[in-house]
């Protein structure tokens, strides 16, 4: 015969199995509305691109709206903030780049803690950068960037997409080995970015290679981030070639809240590597330079993490300080 105190385990446990039943179910169920992607720059750059034909993608895959969010500002931080502090249900998806590595070594105090506020989902894909000027423009090589720095130390400018981003930190590390000042201009986005770059009002930019995609043959490339050349930018030098040790790669990955249930989480996964490899995604973006990754949660994890301490030191060793 049961006593009493058996009868009790008894219906905890099967409490217990139906309310992991239930969960169960309902993660199975996922999505049942539509998922925000938070892009936190504003619209028009590499990342909004990445992340409106991601998104276009992924809703074929999971049967419901993808929208996406621009919320620029603070060097990413707003949109990251936002996401960070939303209900860990994987309805709110972070499109995560460059400054998502830089920021907790760069800001002093970051409003969500720091990246363990996030959950990794998946690490889409790496690329160079591009540096760029206006077709117009009266340089036409790194090496005359450097002579006119040289000669007006202070005097050029670049752009940005924002504090922390790629293009600021490939700015300062161009900078810091070429041993020369330029002058660095954040906006809010590299749309709005390179917009001024054509109209005149600043010289240059380490623009991404998607953003750049958006402009077509309205500026000149003098040089790409990466070591070694890249077979979409056809004849354009490593500007390691000019300036030795020089090496900055853009990425972009998908996190969501810290707590997202596991079965959640590898949903959206398998929905993002379906679309990174869809015939569309690779036809906009492959061809712009990006190297389409698309593999589990932990790869994202591990890439980032090496990326943090890798440019940790370098903010350290260099003084490197958010504008």
């Amino acid at each position: 015969m049961f006593t009493s105190m058996t009868r009790r385990r008894v219906l905890a446990i099967g409490l217990l199995a139906a309310i992991s039943g239930f969960a169960q179910a309902a993660f199975a169920q996922f999505p049942e509305r539509p998922i925000h992607l938070v892009v936190p720059f504003a619209p028009g750059g590499g990342t909004d691109l990445i992340a409106r034909t991601l998104g276009a993608e992924m809703a074929k895959d999971l049967g419901q709206t993808v929208i996406i969010e621009n919320k620029p500002g603070a060097g990413t931080m707003i949109g990251t903030d936002h996401v960070a502090k939303s209900a860990p249900d994987g309805y709110t998806v972070v499109v995560a780049s460059f400054a998502h590595a830089i920021n907790p070594s760069l800001q002093p105090k970051l409003s969500y803690g720091g990246n363990d506020a996030f959950a990794p989902v998946v690490l889409i894909g790496r690329g160079p950068n591009v540096l760029v000027v206006r077709e117009g423009s009266p340089y036409k090589s790194v090496e005359d960037i450097i002579a006119a720095a040289k000669a007006d130390p202070g005097g050029l400018t670049y752009a940005s997409q924002g504090t922390g981003t790629s293009a600021h930190l490939a700015g300062e590390m161009f900078a810091n080995l070429a041993d020369v000042q330029i002058t660095h201009v954040p906006y809010r986005g590299a749309g709005p970015a390179l917009t001024d770059i054509l109209g005149g009002h600043v010289d240059m930019m380490f623009a991404t290679a998607a953003a750049v995609s958006n402009f077509g043959g309205k500026l000149r490339l003098l040089g790409v981030t990466t070591e070694e050349p890249s077979a979409t930018f056809e004849g354009v030098p490593p500007i390691a070639t000019t300036v030795p040790g020089y090496r900055v790669e853009s990425w972009y990955g998908l996190y969501v809240p810290t707590g997202t249930p596991p079965d959640v989480i590898n949903r959206l996964n398998a929905a993002a590597r379906t679309a990174a490899r869809s015939p569309e995604f690779v036809r906009k973006l492959e061809q712009e330079g990006l190297m389409i990754v698309a593999g589990p949660p932990e790869e994202l994890d591990a890439y980032v993490r090496a990326e943090e301490v890798r440019w940790a030191k370098i903010v350290q060793d260099n003084g490197i300080r958010p504008d």
